[in-house]
């Protein structure tokens, strides 16, 4: 067995109270604000204790049962969270329940913020949505776009805790809110849910740079967790490392939160890289144990190859075989996710166990 070892040295040092208000001023720059001084000084001396004394979930209670550790205290936000997960997977295994799909449009802007004009993706999705919708599905539709035009919504990074052992990365993600940190109004908790929920999902992508979008990636890193993520951290007293380490070692059992679903990708872009984000993402999806929905549900198409980014939108306008390939994909999902629920519908390795798990 391997020796258990805790490797340190790389984490700064903690902000001085000085350091710490000029930053906690910033976000209060706008002179409106001016008039509210003495109770922002008040607010700042609160935030200040917070993160001085590391209170990084300050309402928890007793786990309860069910957990390996019954009294550890837990925050309250992650087991409201919790709690909505196993409602939502309750929902999805009911054969009652009707089909539902989650297409996630994966571009950064929109028109309510720079630059002022919508998507392609959005337009996209929306053929998915209303195809879907012809189908008998039930959509959701997720724009991470509101990323980039919502007050105070984050995507808060991945810490790579799976890197450190896998129980140490909690089902759902442990790591946020940290109210000590500033670092709340986590999307993520919502976006778990709708994941969840879905019998099918969709993703649709423009190409940033050769990869994936920025809001795209920081919602794969932090799914990380849904695939042999640990849905008991009282089992790793949160966030000790040692403990987590001994569980790996003592044999993880890797368990796959979002088994079972289908998925369909579309891809596009303007010159280069439509293959490789489309190969990564399917790959990505497979990993996780999601089941594909055909050729035909894997999409990737340039919209305007090398043609001004200007007409971009009249372009699409007028790609009317594109249209028809992303209703395809839409289809294609629709009839997988009918024969998944019928039993009908599995991939021929899906009762063999990996020599290697990981």
């Amino acid at each position: 067995m391997s020796k258990i070892s805790v490797r340190k040295g790389q984490a700064p040092g903690m902000l001085d109270r000085q350091a710490f208000g000029e930053r906690f001023r910033q976000r209060f720059a706008d002179p409106a604000f001016e008039a509210e001084r003495p109770a922002l000084e008040r607010v700042e001396e609160i935030a200040w204790q917070g993160y001085a004394k590391s209170r990084k979930a300050p309402r928890t209670r007793p786990a309860g049962a069910g957990f390996a550790d019954p009294h550890y205290e837990l925050s309250e936000e992650w087991l409201q969270t919790r709690d909505r997960l196993q409602q939502a997977q309750q929902r999805w295994a009911d054969p009652a329940t009707p089909s539902r799909a989650l297409l996630v449009a994966c571009a950064s802007r929109n028109d309510g913020t720079c630059p002022g004009e919508m998507s392609k993706t959005f337009r996209l999705a929306e053929i998915a949505r209303q195809a879907l919708a012809n189908e008998g599905i039930v959509t959701d539709l997720l724009d991470l776009s509101h990323l980039t035009s919502d007050y105070a919504r984050h995507i808060h990074p991945c810490k790579g805790c799976v890197s450190t052992a896998m129980p140490l990365c909690h089902w759902p993600c442990s790591c946020y809110p940290n109210h000590a940190l500033g670092q709340t109004n986590d999307w993520m908790a919502e976006i778990y849910e709708r994941w969840v929920s879905a019998h099918g999902i969709v993703l649709l992508t423009p190409v940033y740079w050769y990869q994936v979008t920025s809001p795209l990636k920081l919602m794969m890193d932090r799914l990380v967790c849904a695939d042999g993520g640990n849905p008991d951290p009282t089992s790793t007293h949160g966030k000790d490392p040692e403990r987590a380490k001994q569980l790996e070692l003592d044999g993880w059992p890797y368990p796959k939160h979002l088994a079972g679903r289908c998925y369909g990708v579309v891809v596009h872009g303007d010159v280069a890289g439509i293959e490789g984000v489309r190969r990564s993402l399917c790959d990505w999806l497979d990993w996780m144990g999601l089941v594909d929905a055909g050729p035909q549900a894997r999409l990737d198409r340039m919209i305007g190859y090398y043609q001004p980014y200007a007409t971009s939108h009249e372009t699409l306008d007028e790609d009317h075989d594109l249209q028809d390939e992303v209703r395809v994909v839409a289809q294609a999902l629709a009839r997988a996710v009918s024969l998944l629920r019928a039993g009908h519908l599995s991939t021929p390795d899906h009762a063999l166990r990996p020599p290697r798990r990981k």
